[in-house]
């Protein structure tokens, strides 16, 4: 059974979504951070889970796919100097192919597309269809948010 409702952590955090009868956040919802940030999405057992957006207090950003509280599989994250990374993400970390563009709008000479571990280039190499499907999911991910009322 699934509920809706919401709860304010010692913290200052505060979540206002569903929650599943053991008393976890389970479904849909929208967690308010002590420290201004905000995730809007799907939770599994607590956990950030499917799809979701983040938004840090520093003003960065990150729209996909999450599992078990981190990113994991395909997102966009934007930093708040506008440097944004399109692509693969896995266990909280820039893992896989994808695609970096400056804040200038620019994607570095050479470009700065391949396949990744973390900030560092392993191999340079084209990866349109894994641009377009992060593309997609952060796309999917906005959209679901706005159905918890969030804006783009």
């Amino acid at each position: 059974m699934v509920v809706q409702g919401e709860y304010r952590y010692p913290d200052g955090s505060v979540y206002n979504g569903q929650w599943d009868d053991q008393g976890q956040r389970h479904g849909q919802g929208l967690l308010t951070l002590a420290d201004g940030g905000n995730f809007r999405g799907n939770f599994d057992q607590g956990f950030y889970s499917g799809l979701g957006v983040i938004n840090f207090a520093d003003g960065s950003r990150y729209c996909g796919e999450f599992l078990q509280g981190k990113f994991n599989g395909y997102g966009v994250f934007v930093r708040p100097d506008g440097m944004k990374y399109e692509g693969e993400f896995k266990d909280g970390k820039i893992k896989g192919q994808g695609l970096v563009t400056f804040s200038d709008g620019r994607h570095g000479l050479p470009r700065n597309e391949g396949c990744f571990d973390g900030e560092r280039i392993l191999r340079r190499e084209k990866c349109s269809k894994t641009i377009q499907r992060a593309r997609d999911m952060a796309k999917r991910a906005i959209e679901a948010s706005k159905t918890l009322g969030a804006s783009s």
